[in-house]
């Protein structure tokens, strides 16, 4: 981890100031900025549907859950049981699509930090 730290200051030292805020801002963000960061954007809203969409299947499967433990009959508790597990997977597929987001952005700070090392170092190559 130390040597991570001696490059990222080697690679700063080469950076005008500005490149170097920049390098800053794509530095590794915590599980919130995460989580936060993609309802930044130009696709923001599609986001914010999909996890509204997604509490309310949870929000059935809740439901279902209840209805579950206080049937009485067997084709009741078929009916909720399968109910409730289609809604708790539709809930799941929908909270996979956010992590993949998430991961995507992290992959694009990544390839922008990449590029604005090449772009420093060519810079420095042609001086």
């Amino acid at each position: 981890m130390e040597e991570f730290k001696d490059l990222d200051e080697l690679i700063k030292e080469t950076l005008t100031k500005e490149e170097a805020r920049f390098y800053d801002e794509l530095d590794e963000q915590n599980m919130w900025q995460m989580m936060f960061g993609i309802f930044k954007g130009k696709n923001s809203w599609v986001t914010m549907l999909i996890a509204i969409v997604q509490l309310l299947w949870f929000g059935v499967f809740v439901y279902c859950a209840i209805q579950f433990f206080n049937a009485t009959e067997t084709n009741d508790l078929i009916r909720w049981g399968v109910f409730g597990s289609l809604s708790i997977m539709a809930s799941s597929m929908l909270k996979f699509y956010t992590w993949m987001q998430m991961d995507k952005m992290a992959l694009l700070r990544e390839i922008k930090r990449l590029e604005l090392q090449v772009s420093s170092l060519s810079g420095k190559l042609s001086e």
